[in-house]
């Protein structure tokens, strides 16, 4: 069925029982590690002492990726499972599972290859208990990443600072982290096909804090991002979230088009005053070149901006689900608000409705 993207506030019922947590995963042919990260992420939700369960999106797996989640929701009732109609991309599988967290207080956000520890959600909890809408947990130590994968991501965390304007994306920081309810409100009412996620939950704002944590190598399983996926994630967010690639090739073509009017002023003064000798074929191919390879990248820059407009203006939905099997516990609210909840309960119901 299409999704239309509601807000969960509407998407559940409120007279209904809800979690105050979910826990937002997405899934892609990870058969092998599916039932560690539940095995360890269970004795630390439960310790939280607070009603939660657990959304698992299925992003068109072809493994037993779907019958493993099958299974986990069978034997425990706080598991949901979105199962997608094919493979949208991760931007895309965390969006969906985003709608569908039924959470009335907070959402987490987390991979399923335990390199980002389920053992760092109670300190997201604290932070959170103590007024902050975002804890983003942010990499102190990236073990079992290559040297260029390090010196890359780098790179690019400053490039998105330099280029970035008001949207600012906080250095080593991935996908984990929690989010009020008011902030996950704010960040689904942003429909956009091109959905680059750690921008999108730098631009809603709100009061954040980071969170410091050593990033463990994969448990199981092979990595789904090799370069050339993570160079079109770069690229993504480059141009979700900034017009500076126009700005660039707009300078690029001014100074090209100054040193080629000098050069030219300069051919036309060494020929009135020595004459026009032949000039060498080399030098001539070496700027034709140069001016053509310029002007087919500033091309290249207008036709990704271009692109987008396109995928937009088809207003087609972000994602299928094949199907939807929610958690079948009902949850009973906690008797008492823990301490810290207060201010964010209320202002989560005040950004509901705004949104």
């Amino acid at each position: 069925m299409n999704h239309p993207a509601p807000s969960p506030m509407r998407a559940y019922d409120q007279e209904q029982p809800r979690p105050a947590l979910s826990v937002v995963v997405p899934a892609y042919n990870e058969q092998e590690v599916l039932p560690a990260f539940h095995a360890r992420l269970v004795p630390v939700m439960e310790a939280l002492g607070l009603p939660w369960e657990v959304v698992f999106v299925n992003d068109g797996s072809r493994d037993a990726t779907l019958d493993i989640l099958l299974q986990l929701q069978a034997t425990d009732p706080r598991v949901s499972v979105v199962n997608l109609s094919r493979n949208f991309g991760k931007e895309i599988a965390l969006t969906a599972g985003l709608d569908h967290a039924a959470a009335s207080q907070a959402v987490v956000v987390i991979d399923v290859d335990l390199q980002d520890p389920p053992e760092v959600i109670p300190d997201l909890v604290a932070a959170w208990r103590r007024g902050f809408d975002i804890a983003y947990a942010q990499r102190r130590v990236r073990e079992g990443e290559t040297w260029a994968k390090k010196a890359t991501a780098g790179a690019f965390y400053r490039v998105m600072q330099r280029i970035g304007g008001r949207v600012q994306l906080p250095p080593n920081t991935g996908d984990f982290r929690l989010m009020s309810r008011r902030a996950l409100d704010a960040l689904l009412a942003l429909r956009e096909q091109h959905r680059f996620m750690k921008g999108l939950f730098a631009w809603v704002g709100f009061p954040s804090v980071p969170v410091l944590y050593d990033r463990a190598p994969r448990a199981a399983g092979t990595t789904k991002w090799n370069y050339w996926k993570l160079w079109n994630l770069s690229l993504e967010g480059i141009t979700s979230f900034t017009v500076g690639p126009l700005k660039i090739a707009t300078y690029l073509g001014l100074v090209t088009a100054v040193v080629a009017a000098g050069y030219g002023a300069l051919i036309v003064l060494r020929t009135l005053l020595w004459g026009n000798p032949v000039a060498g074929y080399p030098s001539l191919m070496a700027v034709v070149l140069f001016l053509g390879g310029v002007q087919l990248m500033t091309l290249g820059i207008i036709g990704e901006y271009l692109g987008r407009i396109f995928n937009e203006t088809k207003g087609r939905p972000l994602y299928i689900v094949e199907r939807h099997i929610p958690s079948g516990e009902a949850y009973r609210q906690a008797s008492s608000t823990p301490i810290g909840l207060h201010r964010l309960a209320e202002s989560g119901t005040s950004g509901a409705s705004a949104a």
